[in-house]
């Protein structure tokens, strides 16, 4: 079983160390300690970021009946254009996010740098990789 640092928990939570150690003492996540260090083991992380799931912002940015299930609330930081062809790309929270569309479908949106967007997600080829330790 994977175990994570409190730091490391943080980084895949989006949170401050100092969240996860109020969660960690508040009973909200178990913890160990192994040579002084607090560790999460990585099956109740996942339980804790599954509960972390904001639910309200899920139906909140749902756009009517959809399949896409991942979405992704951000702002706009950067539109370039051709005649055809849109690059938008996006902050969501860590993440950089880049969509290729239509011109038409970029203007029709009103996507320029500073708009707040949803990026959603669909694709049947999603790469999952383990970084190196």
């Amino acid at each position: 079983m994977t175990d994570y640092r409190v730091a490391e928990a943080a980084e895949l939570l989006g949170v401050s160390t100092d969240t996860v150690r109020r969660w960690i003492d508040a009973g909200r996540v178990p913890s160990s300690s192994t040579d002084g260090r607090t560790v999460i083991p990585g099956a109740d992380l996942a339980a804790l970021a599954t509960s972390l799931v904001d639910e309200a912002e899920h139906d909140r940015t749902r756009a009517g009946a959809v399949s896409a299930r991942n979405r992704m609330t951000g702002i706009v930081t950067r539109v370039v254009t051709d005649t055809v062809m849109a690059q938008v790309e996006m902050v969501c929270g860590p993440y950089r996010v880049v969509s290729l569309m239509s011109t038409e479908a970029a203007v029709e949106l009103g996507l320029e740098p500073g708009v707040r967007a949803i990026a959603s997600v669909k694709s049947t080829n999603v790469v999952v990789e383990r970084p190196v330790r």
